[in-house]
């Protein structure tokens, strides 16, 4: 199995908005995944971080800002 290099691209404490984030990656073919920062002692603390292979990085950085909107 080869090892990925996963590089932070987006980072909320809104579930949704990482939600978002990794759909319109991941339709774009980007393989996106949250990882959940919360203390899991008090889930009302912490983010949720989108990460992708540092290969793509670039380019779905690039992706969020230009196609990604929050109402």
């Amino acid at each position: 199995m080869a090892k990925t290099n996963w590089e932070k691209v987006f980072s909320s404490d809104q579930l949704y908005q990482a939600e978002i984030v990794k759909e319109t990656l991941n339709e774009r073919g980007i393989n996106a995944v949250i990882l959940d920062k919360r203390d899991s002692s008090y889930n009302a603390f912490g983010y949720r971080e989108v990460y992708v292979d540092k290969s793509v990085a670039e380019q779905a950085t690039l992706i969020i800002k230009q196609d990604v909107q929050f109402e």
